[in-house]
Order: structure tokens, then sequence, then C-alpha cells
């Protein structure tokens, strides 16, 4: 079978993208800060990154890097450039060319250096994660009264899926841009705050606030959604389910 990097492979994604490809029978490189043999730091390249990529088939990025994320773009593109791999696999996020959010600008701007690599490409765009979610509601329903982007809507996918998506993708030959990948419902943040706190067992007063701005009209109007992608198969609330269920198990 085929050799296989992917960078932040200890992450939310990165992990179950591992995972995956090693039960398809793929030798599997783990890219990540503090991960050895490959801990690299993608935002300062160097001779170990070179060696990551040298003799694989394909690399997936799945590595979230925050601050500097284009010199770390160009860093590994570099690397795989010099090493001749065939493929370069790239998660992104849906609605990053319609939402002017400035992390969507920076992903915006990485998928155009996977196109211009000169290597083969594929890109994957995908709606939030339920973690993602799960974790902002968190922080949401810290005080008694949640506050809410009025008439925001979300459509949450299952990261596993995505991982299962990509994993197909980086075995096969490149494609560009793949399908977008969206969850199986759209709902708004009211909708999820409400379920999130039936699962929890929390109760909170919610209000929902308008916000000024591009970002917040973008938003509202659904530039980050895919309606016509509705994909993912696992709910927000089965999401929720099996979370809170495994931790009051624990």
């Amino acid at each position: 079978m085929s050799t296989m990097l992917v960078t932040g492979g200890t992450g939310t994604l990165g992990r179950p993208v591992c995972e995956k490809l090693r039960a398809d029978g793929h030798e599997v490189r783990v890219l990540s800060r503090h991960s050895p043999p490959y801990a690299v730091d993608l935002r300062e390249g160097g001779p170990l990154l070179d060696r990551a990529v040298d003799g694989v088939d394909a690399v997936v990025h799945c590595a979230n890097v925050l601050r500097r994320d284009e010199a770390s773009t160009r860093n590994l593109i570099e690397a795989a450039r010099r090493a001749g791999v065939p493929h370069l696999v790239y998660i992104s996020i849906v609605g990053v060319d319609r939402v002017p959010l400035g992390y969507y600008k920076a992903k915006l701007a990485a998928e155009r250096m996977f196109e211009r690599s000169g290597l083969g490409w594929t890109v994957l765009r995908a709606t939030q994660f339920h973690d993602l979610i799960l974790q902002l509601l968190q922080g949401l329903a810290k005080p008694p009264v949640m506050l809410l982007p009025k008439g925001v809507p979300d459509q949450p996918l299952e990261v596993t899926e995505v991982a299962a998506r990509l994993a197909e993708l980086s075995a096969g030959p490149p494609v560009g841009r793949a399908a977008d990948m969206g969850g199986p419902e759209i709902l708004t943040f009211a909708e999820l705050a409400r379920a999130y706190l039936a699962a929890a067992g929390r109760q909170r007063r919610l209000v929902e606030v308008p916000l000024p701005g591009r970002v917040y009209r973008g938003l509202r109007h659904g530039g980050h959604l895919a309606p016509e992608h509705t994909v993912g198969r696992v709910t927000f609330e089965e999401f929720l389910a099996r979370r809170f269920g495994a931790d009051s198990a624990s």
C-alpha cells in the first residue's frame, strides 16, 4: 500500500485520518510539532520536514496553524516539490470564498497555493465540526445568559466522516476541488444551544443578539453552508448523546 504523511496528525481531524489510513493498510507518518520522529514546526520548516516528505505517495495537510499559516503552507509545498510528492490533499472550510473572516481568508490563500504548486492536488471543503460547535457553546454557556448571534445557522458535521473522506481522497488520484461536505441538517445557533443544554443537563436563558459587520451578514445569509451537500449522517443531537453519555459513564 501507499505511504502517507499527515500533518497535524495528533489533532481533532488528523488523528482519525491517521487511524483510517492505517486501517486501510497504508503506512502513515505523523507530522506534529511535538511528535517524534517528525516533530516539525511547519512555520520553520527545515531538514526534518524534507525527511518527512521523502518517498511519500501523498501529503494530507490537516495542521491548523493559526499564525504564519502562509509560511507553513509554503514550507510544506516547497518540501513536497523538492521530494516530488505526487499528491497534496488539503482540508478547507465551506464558505472561505464567501465569508470575509480573517481565518477563512487564510484558508482560501492556502487553497490557492496548493492549486499553483505544480503538483497534483485535492482540496476538500467541509462545514464546521460538531466538536467546534460544542466548544463554542460551552464557552457561551459560562454566564447565566447565553448570548447567541441572531439568525445565524450552522451545519455541523461529524469529524470522523470527514476523516474517512480525506483518507479515501488521499489514496486516489488528485481531483482538484472535491465535492463539498456538509452536515445532515441546518440549525440556528439557538436550536444548537437548546440541544446542547438538554444533553448537558444545564439551564441557561438564551438571548439572540444581532451583530454588526460583514462577517455577521455573511454568516446570517448562510455563506458557510452547503445545503446541496448534506452528506453527513451523524446529527448534532446524536453527537451530543455520544459525548455526554460517555462523560456520564466515566
